[in-house]
């Protein structure tokens, strides 16, 4: 099996819990009622998911930057300014998971136990690099690290921001993300004049 066809049997399988997860939340069993109402055996779960839920649960934060890029397509970054790149894409992520607003909050209980932190904070890490890829960023020394460790901490913060948000326009939500980003420019001008 390749991993087109395998990534393609895992959209299937996750589309189709996800709209049973707002009312019956994240489980094995609701992820195997999926993959038996697309067709598949349970064996096929098992192989496309061999780490259980919390592949499903990683194969859902992949899917959204996929979501993210293609709502992203059609925009030059080279057009826009480093922070309105970063602020456009960090914004649109958040759009293209709102029709999964309640899955993303019933995900979150399984992503604060101790043994599944380490993880999302890699998953997370993830979804910075992905975004810094799609804004041109070309750095390979420290600089490299300490952008996406930034971006982290914005897309954390944000999360429980939107999750809130209430508002179609999500204004309250591209407050906050201004706002971050404005401090993390700021915190990252001085440690340039430090550096000099």
């Amino acid at each position: 099996m390749s991993k087109d066809n395998v990534r393609d049997i895992q959209d299937k399988i996750l589309l189709r819990a996800l709209e049973d997860v707002a009312f019956d939340g994240w489980s094995s069993e609701v992820v195997e009622n999926a993959a038996t109402q697309e067709g598949f055996e349970p064996d096929v779960v098992r192989a496309v998911f061999p780490g259980g839920l919390g592949d499903v649960l990683a194969h859902f934060s992949d899917y959204a930057d996929r979501l993210m890029l293609q709502k992203l397509e059609s925009i030059d970054p080279k057009e826009l300014r480093v922070r309105d790149r970063i602020d456009l894409a960090i914004i649109s992520r958040l759009e293209a998971l709102d029709a999964f607003r309640e899955p993303v909050r019933l995900s979150l209980p399984y992503w604060a136990r101790p043994f599944s932190q380490m993880r999302g904070g890699k998953l997370v890490w993830r979804s910075a690099d992905v975004i810094w890829n799609w804004a041109g960023d070309t750095s390979t020394d420290y600089n490299h690290y300490t952008k996406r460790a930034l971006l982290s901490g914005i897309l954390i913060s944000s999360l429980p921001v939107w999750l809130d948000d209430q508002d179609p326009s999500m204004q309250k939500t591209r407050n906050f993300v201004a706002k971050r980003i404005e401090n993390v420019m700021q915190f990252g001008k001085i440690i340039g004049r430090m550096k000099k």
